[in-house]
């Protein structure tokens, strides 16, 4: 009896570490040496964990790559908050101009890197900054 109790509780441990490192992802889906400039409108801002996400939509008239609804993909809530994000950052309809990485697939999936706002103010996802040539810096390590 005493072994099934043993065996049940690291079953449970077991079973919870595995959803804990399947719930966090790489950045292997996202060219991450590749910058791509996504000007548009805010669709949804939403500030959650694990990850924030702005979804924009992108019109006709603007580079044809560019041009649908993208789900950008920044980084957790105490992460945006150190680089000067809040839940107020952004709401629908707000122009944005969004410096992303995008995926290897070309799905409309993106990586922030960071966001120029209307006055030309850059909020970064990050710690990361781009090179003095402006390059990207190098791609995380995971």
């Amino acid at each position: 009896m005493k072994t099934s109790g043993i065996f049940g509780r690291i079953l449970c441990v077991v079973s919870l570490c595995g959803s804990a490192a399947y719930a966090h992802h790489s950045f292997a889906m996202f060219e991450m040496s590749k910058n791509v400039t996504y000007e548009g409108v805010v669709l949804e801002y939403n500030w959650e964990n694990p990850h924030t996400h702005i979804i924009v939509k992108v019109p006709e008239g603007r580079d044809k790559a560019t041009v649908g609804t993208w789900d950008v993909e920044g980084g957790a809530v105490n992460i945006m908050s150190k680089q000067g994000w809040n839940r107020a950052t952004f709401k629908p309809g707000d122009p944005i101009t969004v410096v992303g990485h995008p995926m290897k697939d070309g799905s409309k999936g993106v990586s922030l890197f960071y966001v120029v706002l209307p006055g030309g103010k850059r909020l970064y996802h990050d710690i990361a900054r781009p090179a003095a040539d402006g390059s990207a810096p190098p791609p995380p390590t995971n």
